[in-house]
């Protein structure tokens, strides 16, 4: 997993409420089990219409956002079923933080787990970078997780709460496969032990 430090880029505004994970990944494109090639169904239904073209007006779509790597969205964001391949779609797209009043708890967990950082404001401090967000690519903000603070484009600050373990796991970029790494050499150890004073088994 990627390392998350400091993130400095354009942010998309999606101010739309209750975004599930449906939405985000539709169903028929979770028969496979790999975390790459789901960018470009990302929230297909809102981006393409029945023709598999573009819908000109959405706003991933448009010229300003298509190397978004913030998204700044409306509250209860990834609610739904709890497919992991919600946040496989937005990292493979390129979003690398999301920015929210509120998070479905499983979609939360799972950010953490594959590289993005879920940053829970208040309703204000969201409506600031929402705002920030609609200025377009001329608008960067940036994210320093270990710092905790967002800055916007005119150079104001918002601080934000995260977990300190799993600010721990995002800096370091571990996730469940790569803490089990770091105990490596315990796990060598109690192998060799084990074979040694229980042969037979």
């Amino acid at each position: 997993m990627d390392k998350f430090t400091t993130l400095s880029g354009i942010a998309a505004p999606m101010p739309l409420v209750n975004i599930d994970t449906d939405m985000i990944i539709p169903k028929q494109f979770l028969k496979t089990i790999k975390r790459s090639g789901l960018g470009i169904n990302l929230f297909d239904e809102m981006r393409y219409d029945d023709k598999g073209e573009e819908v000109e007006d959405f706003v991933l779509n448009q010229p300003a956002y298509r190397e978004a790597q913030i998204l700044v969205a409306g509250d209860n964001f990834g609610c739904g079923s709890s497919r992991e391949h919600a946040p496989w779609a937005l990292l493979d797209f390129g979003i690398r933080c999301v920015i929210s009043t509120s998070f479905a708890d499983i979609f939360y967990n799972n950010c953490f787990k594959n590289g993005i950082l879920p940053i829970v404001l208040p309703e204000a401090e969201r409506d600031l970078c929402m705002e920030d967000a609609t200025r377009g690519a001329n608008a960067r903000i940036e994210v320093d997780l270990e710092a905790q603070r967002i800055t916007l484009s005119d150079g104001t600050t918002i601080p934000f709460e995260v977990d300190p373990w799993r600010k721990h796991c995002l800096l370091n970029g571990l996730d469940d496969i790569g803490l089990s790494l770091e105990k490596a050499p315990a796990i060598d150890e109690f192998e060799r032990k084990a074979s040694a004073d229980r042969p037979w088994v």
